[in-house]
């Protein structure tokens, strides 16, 4: 499937723990200016209010007739279901909403309804990161073409997210991807969203600059404390993302041991990333020792910061070889380096997830599957 080129509109919404974004997709780009608005999650029936609204305000935006409604949204969840389990960042959800079929019979269109990071992950695997550097190896000449992506998003929590050549990832129970249950390698008793999370920094900077938690300012002015660019304890603030770096790095080698592609960041927190990209690379390219003393590499892959302008360099030309066929008399090419690269969002969180949306629900109706109940 073109997307690009696919006529078809669907609208899509973030729904993030504080805000809703909806937009509507035709052909891969948004044709309108998104819509935000507060997400009410403490109020049902305000927040399901701002859901309607939001679409209904998105559709009579357009003229183009809409096929179907596709979108983010925290889980658990039974997202073939569209019912939407008990929430943390949106607790009125608690006990169970029919989310999807509700829209179902209100706009008489197919819904379909999947987490943000895998919606994020797939949106870079079709038109972000993933294209980016595989038409970086075709105009120089190489052979080499990379279909797997795995991904983060770092933010309010820790989502992630896998696509295995060109299919997203989803999971028997509608789990694949739960990024935030990986093990955080500073403390083995606690998840990875206590070192990775937008609280994980302020707790951290409070700690390290000896203040009270009710006077840490947002991640962002830390950010600008790191950098020089606002008051604060400068080494608290960059001792804060290196430590975020390391167990970021951590966690993409755990899933690089088992997805064997690239790997892309995006949410609010990637933006810091001259601050920590550096250390999680260099963890990742660290080593495991043996019983003996003797160490070998985290990673059988080699590991390039693809935001770099030198690894990236390096990570396109790769290391080709001609090699003889035995017995043929032929030769062949060879490019002998197995790698990986990290880098960053190329279309924005939310435009990413906005595309995944969008792609997945055209997926889903090529593929006849168009709705669960009767529309």
């Amino acid at each position: 499937m073109t997307i690009e080129r696919d006529k078809r509109v669907v609208l899509t919404l973030d729904a993030g723990g504080t805000n809703f974004v909806f937009s509507a997709i035709k052909g891969a780009e948004e044709i309108i200016d998104p819509l935000r608005l507060p997400s009410n999650g403490h109020d049902l029936d305000l927040c399901l209010k701002t859901i309607i609204d939001g679409f209904k305000s998105v559709k009579d935006r357009i003229s183009d007739d809409v096929v179907a409604l596709s979108f983010a949204f925290p889980g658990p969840a039974d997202y073939p279901g569209g019912i939407i389990g008990d929430l943390n960042n949106l607790p009125a959800f608690r006990g169970g909403v029919a989310l999807g079929p509700m829209l179902e019979e209100i706009f008489r269109l197919p819904v379909f309804i999947n987490n943000d990071g895998n919606l994020f992950v797939y949106g870079e695997a079709i038109a972000g990161l993933l294209p980016f550097i595989n038409n970086k190896l075709k105009e120089n000449g190489s052979a080499k073409r990379f279909l797997n992506l795995a991904g983060f998003t770092l933010g309010t929590g820790f989502g992630g997210g896998i696509v295995i050549d060109g299919k997203l990832l989803i999971g028997d129970n509608s789990l694949g991807g739960e990024a935030w249950l990986l093990r955080d390698m500073r403390n083995s008793l606690t998840n990875i969203e206590e070192s990775i999370s937008i609280r994980a920094i302020k707790n951290s900077y409070a700690l390290k600059a000896g203040i009270d938690l009710n006077q840490v300012p947002g991640t962002r002015e830390i950010q600008q404390i790191a950098i020089g660019k606002a008051d604060g304890n400068t080494e608290a603030a960059r001792s804060v993302f290196r430590d975020m770096g390391k167990a970021l790095g951590e966690a993409m080698s755990v899933l690089s041991t088992l997805v064997d592609g690239l790997v892309v960041l995006g949410g609010g927190i990637s933006g810091a990333w001259p601050l920590f990209l550096d250390e999680a690379i260099l963890h990742m390219r660290g080593s495991f020792e043996t019983p003996e003393g003797e160490s070998f590499g985290r990673l059988t892959t080699r590991v390039f910061n693809l935001e770099d302008k030198q690894d990236l360099m390096e990570f396109i030309q790769g290391d080709t070889r001609t090699i003889r066929i035995p017995g043929s008399g032929r030769d062949m090419s060879y490019d002998t380096m197995a790698r990986t690269g990290v880098g960053i969002s190329r279309l924005g969180t939310s435009r990413a997830v906005a595309i995944g949306a969008y792609t997945f629900a055209l997926n889903m109706l090529d593929n006849g599957i168009v709705t669960k109940t009767d529309i």
